[in-house]
């Protein structure tokens, strides 16, 4: 919004050309956000508390330590970042690129579908909120409508084509086969970070390395002299994506200001499925949903680990993890939270530097 007013006026003022670079608009982006984070939080905390009472339902079957510890804590906390998120974007970014709009509708809507299940937990003081059928429904149907906006606008082959890491020029076409598969990165990107949110500060902070990463990376695959350089997809105007990026980066530490260890508010359904769809569409968008699973490995090993659990016991009987997701195994194993949640933010940061040097392995 800002860059289309006041650019016509950059020839009056030559403070307003500033506005014509991604980069500054993404410091803005970045900094918006964060300034919005701090203004909503208090308020909203203090609003959820009063409507919530109870908090968050804490899970009887659960470490016998949350319910000591998180008893009476909010949530719906990705509330706030949903808010910082879109205005400071809205603010920030040409609202004319499609891909903006697309990332939004997704971020949005995933974010929707999370704080049903969220109110529902909270008003009927159970831990089972949504059903998990028509949660994935709901995610299905998002997921759906944005791949096929991703497809009608990507140009070329890379519409309907997979990059593969670090072998240059190889693009695996997907066809008609292309909305299902964009669906279900989204939809497993969303569910993967939604398991991870079990800890104070777990998820928040790959979370923001991750789009971090992909704010660089949106920006790359924009440029076409960078992305010719480094032998990776060029998709004309996902460098636009940065600033949506930035916006996520900034709302992200301002939410982590409160669920800093001990936890003021829980992020909820309401962050956590809205924050990995977003990281999904932003994957597929620029070509690089492989490397998602790269940088994002963090969410894929707490997602697995589920699996396995679910997969083993109904097979065996037995199961292979102490408790599942993989944060509850080493909390039964007698780790202390902090140590889990800094231990798993250093897996992520090297995850991420693994994951962005693919960039120059071709």
């Amino acid at each position: 919004m800002l860059p289309y007013f006041l650019l016509p006026m950059a020839e009056h003022v030559t403070f307003f050309n500033l506005f014509r670079y991604l980069t500054f608009r993404t410091g803005g982006a970045v900094m918006t956000a964060l300034f919005l984070s701090f203004l909503i939080g208090p308020p909203l905390i203090r609003w959820l508390r009063t409507v919530q009472r109870g908090g968050q339902p804490i899970r009887l079957d659960g470490p016998e330590s949350h319910l000591l510890t998180k008893q009476g804590t909010p949530t719906m906390g990705g509330m706030m970042i949903l808010a910082a998120l879109a205005v400071s974007t809205l603010l920030w970014a040409d609202l004319r690129n499609g891909y903006v709009w697309i990332v939004l509708f997704v971020t949005l809507g995933y974010g929707g579908l999370g704080f049903a299940d969220d109110w529902l937990k909270v008003t009927k003081r159970h831990t089972g909120g949504l059903s998990g059928r028509l949660k994935l429904l709901g995610q299905a149907v998002i997921g759906l409508v944005a791949a096929i906006a991703v497809m009608l606008m990507t140009p070329g082959p890379l519409a309907t084509g997979i990059a593969v890491p670090v072998l240059k020029e190889v693009l695996i076409p997907l066809g008609y086969f292309f909305p299902l598969y964009a669906t279900f990165v989204m939809m497993g990107s969303s569910n993967a970070v939604n398991l991870t949110d079990g800890l104070d500060g777990l998820a928040i902070v790959p979370v923001l390395i991750a789009t971090g990463c992909f704010a660089l990376i949106a920006y790359l695959v924009g440029n076409a002299i960078f992305a010719a350089y480094l032998a990776i997809p060029y998709v004309p105007g996902t460098g636009e994506l940065a600033v949506f990026c930035g916006a996520m980066a900034g709302a992200s530490l301002g939410f982590l200001w409160f669920n800093a260890p001990p936890a003021m508010v829980f992020m909820g359904d309401t962050g956590s499925l809205s924050a990995g769809g977003a990281l999904g569409a932003i994957a597929i968008i620029v070509k690089h949903e492989l490397v998602l699973a790269i940088i994002g490995g963090l969410f894929v090993l707490e997602a697995v680990s589920v699996i396995v659990q679910v997969a083993s016991f109904k097979l065996t009987g037995k199961r292979v993890f102490r408790m599942a997701p993989l944060h509850h195994h080493f909390e039964k194993k007698g780790w202390k939270e902090p140590t889990i949640v800094i231990r798993f933010w250093i897996l992520a940061m090297i995850l991420a530097i693994v994951g962005l040097s693919t960039l120059k392995l071709r």
